[in-house]
């Protein structure tokens, strides 16, 4: 049986008594068939591959069995790579141990609820009102305290929960949604997207179904995904995607400057919001090309009719230029930083007087906005 784990990497799962001694054929025989050119259209190319082997039982089983075979995969690369190496005890680095420490926490986080959803505020860059809130995942560990997903998002990949914790966050933050809702609070949720989720073909149908089974207007959902991210899975994304954007479910492109940079691409995607890094933002006020730079890629997304965010804002002459620059909504620190979901109620009740409404943006859209409710 084989698998592709993720973006270059595939796992084979071979059994039976000879399977030691096929499986090592086998990678040979990969290895001299993926040397072998072959020829496109315009250009010939040449492939290669490491290898990395482990054995049941003598190496572990599951998720063990797999971090080994990783883990001489990866020695493979360092030794030159184009060969197949088995496991051995000397590649179990600190590094590598520590990872599986992580995917094995990671599966107890899941199943004892210490993974948690904060939100950060996005706001009108026009008149301060509330645009909208950021899911933003958080895993309080027993022992390590808060884990940055920085530092355990990968790992999901790599050891494949990466699926599991994106079904939880679409879960959670659905069901934050319809508790709102049912508060008197109305406000559009982003969630973020990863490449291996739009590999999914029943993403969208997974997606809308949990927006009808909790009674929400898809158009208060709206899914972020990086640049980068998009590239990688733009042919299977696409459909996954339109059929998003067709049910009323907005797309944002997350993280722009930091990948592809490119906005040729983005016509080819039904996206209606441009989200500029942090890294982009940062000494525009000081700079006058990092100004002119950040003038042009709005100018040009207002041309694509996208709306444009701008992530990372921390200080009033970061705010300043934004605005001048008509930047649409604003996100970072001068603002709000991440909180839970009762401290974001606080938050807004604090800006709003009872009763009042507090649009999201300029859309006519009842469910656009975010409302408090007058007292009975």
């Amino acid at each position: 049986m084989a698998v592709r784990l993720g973006g270059d990497e595939f796992v084979l799962l071979l059994e039976g008594a000879e399977a030691e001694a096929r499986a090592m054929r086998i990678a040979r025989q990969l290895l001299s068939d993926l040397q072998q050119p072959f020829q496109l259209p315009e250009q010939q190319v040449t492939l290669s591959c490491s290898i990395g082997l482990a054995f049941a039982p003598r190496h572990g089983a599951g998720d063990t069995l797999l971090g080994c075979a990783d883990a001489a995969m990866y020695a493979a690369k360092r030794s030159g790579g184009s060969c197949a190496l088995c496991y051995d005890t000397h590649m179990a680095s600190a590094d590598s141990a520590d990872q599986l420490q992580l995917q094995q926490g990671l599966r107890e986080a899941l199943q004892r609820g210490q993974l948690a959803l904060h939100f950060q505020p996005k706001l009108s860059a026009a008149d301060g009102s509330l645009h909208g809130v950021e899911a933003l995942l958080r895993w309080r560990h027993p022992e390590r305290g808060m884990i940055s997903p920085a530092v355990f998002i990968p790992v999901a990949e790599r050891f494949g929960l990466i699926g599991r914790i994106g079904d939880w966050v679409i879960e959670q933050a659905c069901e934050q949604l319809a508790r709102w809702q049912a508060q008197g609070l109305v406000c559009r949720v982003a969630i973020n997207l990863s490449a291996h989720q739009l590999r999914q073909p029943d993403l969208a149908r997974r997606i809308l179904s949990t927006l009808e089974r909790h009674g929400l207007n898809p158009s208060l959902l709206v899914c972020e995904l990086t640049e980068t991210a998009m590239m990688e899975s733009i042919k299977d994304g696409c459909s996954v995607l339109d059929e998003l954007d067709a049910a009323g479910v907005r797309v944002s492109i997350d993280d722009f400057g930091t990948g592809y940079s490119s906005l040729s691409y983005l016509r080819r995607l039904p996206a209606s919001q441009l989200k500029i890094d942090r890294s982009m933002v940062t000494g525009i006020d000081v700079d006058r090309q990092a100004r002119a730079v950040l003038e042009s890629v709005i100018k040009l997304a207002h041309a694509l009719d996208m709306e444009v965010v701008a992530e990372g804002v921390e200080t009033e002459a970061q705010r300043q230029v934004l605005v001048e620059a008509d930047c649409d909504v604003l996100q970072g620190y001068l603002f709000a930083r991440p909180m839970d979901a009762h401290a974001l109620q606080d938050w807004v009740r604090e800006r709003a007087p009872r009763g009042a409404v507090l649009p999201l943006s300029a859309s006519s859209d009842s469910a656009a906005g975010l409302r408090t409710a007058a007292p009975a």
